[in-house]
């Protein structure tokens, strides 16, 4: 008989015998992410303008922005959000939420 561990359960996932995949368990550590303030947000997005980077650079502005407050980006996902951040009337919220769906927590 092999034995084999099981991945990660949701609370109520045991009462269906259902197991988190990694995926769902990786999409998990999105959403704690910390409310960064309007001023640090707005920041942010001021430097991506005013820098005049090409995409790749933007990215390890934003994958800076995050490991300085304790959490990791993939480079394609900082290479989206930055380029969401750059569009013409972008608020403080709209990048929140941006950095909330690409931030992984260390």
């Amino acid at each position: 008989m092999r034995s084999y561990q099981q991945g990660p359960r949701r609370a109520g996932a045991e009462q269906k015998g259902s197991i988190v995949s990694h995926a769902e368990d990786r999409k998990d550590d999105r959403t704690y992410v910390e409310q960064f303030t309007p001023t640090d947000l707005m920041t942010l997005r001021n430097e991506l303008l005013q820098s005049g980077v090409d995409s790749f650079q933007a990215a390890e502005i934003v994958a800076n922005f995050l490991s300085g407050r304790g959490y990791g980006v993939s480079h394609h996902e900082a290479r989206a959000a930055a380029s969401r951040i750059e569009v013409p009337g972008c608020t403080a919220e709209h990048i929140q939420a941006e950095l909330e769906r690409v931030a992984l927590a260390m």
